[in-house]
């Protein structure tokens, strides 16, 4: 029955329309239980996909791909009378800390925004972050007794909002954001990267990390070739990761590797967001929000041609797909070969992957269009 019942939305959602797109229907399958701005979804294997759907400022594709065994990327898009947010959080370590944030960051942020009256700045996004790190952390010590190892799970958090005609960027860890944007009357489109990665592989990180512990010889560790705070994690910042944050949980019985052998007399990573602020421009086409997965193997100018050089329909599906090819190459096998390796295995060959594209109508944007019925989605891959 339930199949039967999927198949009827199915057969709901055909799209229409120029390149296919779906402009007028609004969904309820997969998100977090709110409307879903138009789409056409589907499933294949470990690849679950939006093709296309509508936001407060223009269109969006959506899709991830999992490579765990338990899927550690969580995403959301968010849009009505605040305007639009977005959200990628990249997990290590398991599934908790991300799925914590998906469930909380949005929900702190729209209280916090409240207080000041529907208005966004930077202040706000960084105590929606603040307080979800202050959240996760109360979490962790209740869970201390019965599951210590929470305390060694974390996620880096890649956030967007946009309010009126400025996008605002937040970011903790590694994943990534890239714009769009028309070059002159060219036909050109530029790829503009737009958020600061904290990632000890990047010589400015680990530069910034030195300076933030001059005492500490040990603070970035050149191990199998990657460089890591203390030889263990790449991240710099995240959310979680409270065994790098405060000695209390830096002990036994968490597992032995994650355990320092002096005592940590401040935190060694941290939750406080990089955050830029970008006046929204007509040469501004569209946004790239995605997972390390992504970026592993694509670069900023090939993901943005990709996606300049395509309909908009299916533009994420595209792109990971694209990842997933170059991942088979480099591996000197086929694409379709790698599509039969079963999750946890398929780790070996490339991350899990989430990646969101959001196209501007800037017709929209500069009439400060509200998006009605509001849109609330999740990706809907072993959530």
């Amino acid at each position: 029955m339930l199949r039967g019942l999927m198949n009827l939305f199915s057969l709901c959602w055909k799209p229409f329309g120029p390149d296919g797109e779906n402009h007028e229907t609004n969904g309820v399958l997969g998100g977090g239980g709110g409307t879903t701005g138009g789409s056409r979804e589907g499933k294949d294997g470990l690849l679950w996909f939006r093709d296309i759907g509508k936001y407060g400022s223009g269109e969006f594709s959506m899709a991830v791909v999992q490579a765990n065994q338990v899927l550690e990327d969580q995403s959301q898009i968010e849009s009505g009378q605040f305007g639009t947010f977005v959200g990628i959080y990249d997990g290590h370590g398991g599934p908790e800390a991300a799925r914590y944030v998906c469930d909380h960051l949005f929900s702190n942020f729209r209280a916090i925004t409240a207080e000041s009256h529907g208005v966004v700045t930077a202040e706000t996004i960084q105590r929606a972050f603040r307080q979800t790190e202050e959240g996760f952390t109360t979490f962790v010590s209740e869970l201390w007794g019965s599951r210590p190892n929470m305390a060694t799970v974390g996620t880096c958090c890649l956030v967007g909002v946009i309010y009126q005609q400025t996008l605002f960027i937040a970011s903790l860890g590694d994943s990534r954001v890239v714009l769009g944007k028309k070059v002159g009357n060219t036909g050109g489109m530029a790829a503009m990267q737009l958020s600061t990665e904290h990632n000890a592989n990047i010589e400015t990180i680990r530069h910034e990390l030195k300076e933030l512990h001059p005492n500490d010889p040990q603070i970035v560790v050149l191990k199998h070739g990657v460089w890591r705070v203390k030889g263990i994690i790449q991240v710099s910042r995240s959310i979680g990761d409270l065994y790098m944050k405060h000695a209390q949980y830096n002990r036994e019985p968490i597992n032995a590797k994650f355990r320092l052998p002096e005592p940590m007399n401040m935190p060694l990573l941290s939750a406080n967001p990089t955050i830029i602020s970008h006046p929204l421009h007509p040469s501004d086409s569209f946004l790239i929000f995605a997972s390390d997965g992504l970026w592993e193997h694509l670069s900023n100018e090939k993901a943005v041609d990709i996606v300049h050089s395509h309909p908009r329909v299916g533009s994420a599906k595209r792109l990971v797909k694209a990842a997933l090819q170059e991942a088979a190459r480099k591996r000197e096998m086929r694409y379709l070969d790698l599509q039969k390796i079963d999750k946890k295995v398929r780790r070996h060959f490339h991350d899990d992957i989430t990646v969101i594209v959001l196209f501007f109508n800037h017709d929209l944007i500069s009439r400060g269009a509200v998006q009605d019925p509001p849109v609330s989605i999740r990706s809907a891959l072993e959530h």
